[in-house]
């Protein structure tokens, strides 16, 4: 059942449209992504966490629903939705399990929505159908051990044969790069990778790459994480690994700006899945410092923990307003919003963090231990200020957007 396919008749306190549930399609989405969080999510959320498992069944139930293609065209399979759809559904898995979400946002942002917006009909024809019900699952590669975010500085290199092209290049902290403990390699990855050793024109490229394609493997699965662990996450090796002509995307040379386009919305997303873990956080602070008495008064009579709790509330409704803003103005298919993308994961990612360590520092003993789970959503929350553009990344980028456009400040 898509989402699509729900009413919103008969749902108490649902019939608000506004910032976060601008339409009823919104609605309903937001509704039906929360219900499968609660009967299928929440319950298998801690043992993956702490087997460091992805769950892969529970994935591909994501299909079904509609989730996987969120953003693809309705005629290759997905629901044709946009960046403001997306960004409810990182959120409310988040809520549960950022991990899985984690895995989820690798999937459906990065590969998907980068392939619907820049592959060739073909392309999208052959492989987003398998991608959006489930059957395929897939991520992408950009990081490179010895560049981190300076990715016009990657070493990974295509040269031309006759039959397509040969690829050479190590690729790490890959999520989805496996999808099992067995070190196979995803369904389908795409690539980037640079066509020329001219560092003032590097001709970014991107390709996508096929489980089984030869001389493509898995280097190592990546464990004992900090967080994110119900993600699966690896490094992958390419030894001149053979790739035929119909598997690059556009022409040699154009990805940058694929690269570019696409990194927008995964920051949003990301942001979206601080939103979902800053809630949660917030949630059981509340509960506990209502419920557990010290010195015969509620904790939160107690001016320290009203402190941690209100502004824990503030800077999450705050940050909310301003990633839903920025989604709700977004255009899929263009580029040109990155200060506010920058800015929103800038803003929510290190909000998050922050409420998850006050949420410990209010339960204290609870706090630190996995039965209360603000441990493991700290521990979650952390990943997404380095994850998809570092801090510094983010405030380099606003402050050089500014700069060139200072009348984004009189908007």
């Amino acid at each position: 059942m898509k989402v699509s396919d729900h009413n919103t008749s008969d749902w108490p306190g649902w019939k608000t449209f506004d910032l976060f549930n601008p339409t009823e399609s919104h609605l309903m989405l937001r509704k039906t992504v929360r219900q499968f969080v609660l009967l299928e999510v929440e319950p298998q959320a801690h043992t993956m966490d702490r087997q460091e498992q992805f769950n892969l069944p529970l994935f591909r139930k994501l299909g079904p629903l509609g989730l996987l293609g969120i953003t693809v065209d309705e005629d290759f399979g997905g629901s044709g939705l946009d960046a403001l759809a997306a960004t409810i559904v990182h959120e409310e898995l988040s809520f549960s399990d950022p991990g899985f979400c984690l895995a989820y946002l690798a999937h459906s942002m990065l590969l998907v929505n980068n392939l619907n917006f820049n592959g060739s009909e073909e392309q999208k024809r052959k492989f987003l159908p398998a991608l959006c019900d489930g059957s395929w699952v897939g991520g992408m590669a950009m990081s490179e051990p010895h560049v981190g975010t300076d990715v016009l500085g990657m070493q990974s290199m295509v040269q031309k044969t006759n039959y397509g092209y040969k690829l050479t290049g190590r690729k790490m902290w890959i999520t989805n790069g496996t999808t099992d403990d067995q070190a196979t390699p995803a369904d389908l990855i795409l690539v980037y990778a640079r066509a020329s050793n001219d560092p003032k024109n590097p001709m970014i490229s991107s390709f996508v790459v096929e489980k089984g394609f030869k001389g493509f493997s898995v280097g190592q699965k990546i464990k004992d994480k900090l967080g994110m662990r119900a993600s699966n996450t690896a490094e992958l090796l390419f030894d001149q690994c053979e790739i035929p002509d119909s598997h690059l995307i556009g022409k040699l040379g154009d990805s940058l700006l694929h690269m570019m386009k696409n990194l927008e919305i995964e920051r949003v997303t990301l942001a979206a899945m601080s939103l979902g873990i800053a809630k949660r956080a917030l949630q059981i602070m509340n509960k506990y410092a209502k419920d557990r008495e010290s010195f015969g008064k509620p904790l939160n009579q107690f001016g320290q923990i009203q402190k941690m709790i209100s502004e824990s509330f503030a800077d999450y409704r705050a940050s909310r307003s301003y990633v839903y803003d920025v989604a709700r103005k977004m255009n899929l298919a263009t580029q040109g919003h990155r200060a506010d993308s920058d800015g929103a994961k800038l803003v929510a990612t290190t909000m998050a963090k922050n409420v998850c360590d006050r949420a410990i520092q209010v339960l204290g003993g609870y706090g630190y231990v996995g039965e209360y789970v603000v441990e493991r959503l700290w521990r979650d929350s952390k990943l997404l200020e380095i994850g998809g553009g570092t801090l510094e990344a983010h405030q380099k980028n606003i402050t050089r957007d500014l700069s060139k456009n200072p009348s984004a400040l009189e908007e």
